[in-house]
């Protein structure tokens, strides 16, 4: 897997050291060497698991397809953007990970272990009328 692009649909094998990437900064990761240029390009579907090769100085809209599967890899890259968010669910929908810890029921009471009866003097305590 790719972390530079998140949506790659091939694999290229590079024409320098024969090895396959994903994009050219995983090359510029691995490897000490430049990434050397050429036209003609082969590459490795990840739909359909096969190799092809397509030489880029003839490339026309049909040449954006797998030749095998019809996967269509050339595509607008998604790129991983930082962002702070929270992990969970959805809170309108599932509101168990939000707990109000304010007021907190003193331990060994009836309200601590979950039971509370109408003759329970704590929990009307805290009510305010």
């Amino acid at each position: 897997m790719c972390k530079h692009i998140l949506n790659a649909q091939v694999s290229i094998r590079s024409p320098c050291c024969r090895k396959w990437f994903d994009c050219p900064e995983c090359h510029a990761e691995r490897e000490n060497h430049p990434l050397l240029q050429s036209f003609e390009m082969t590459f490795a579907c990840k739909k359909c698991k096969k190799c092809f090769r397509k030489d880029a100085s003839e490339f026309e809209e049909a040449d954006e397809y797998c030749p095998h599967c019809d996967n269509h890899f050339v595509i607008d890259a998604v790129t991983p953007k930082p962002a702070l968010t929270v992990e969970g669910e959805d809170a309108r929908i599932d509101s168990r990970m939000i707990k109000d810890d304010r007021v907190k029921p003193k331990a060994g009471s009836a309200a601590a272990e979950g039971k509370i009866s109408i003759f329970d003097p704590d929990v009307d305590a805290d009510k305010l009328g």
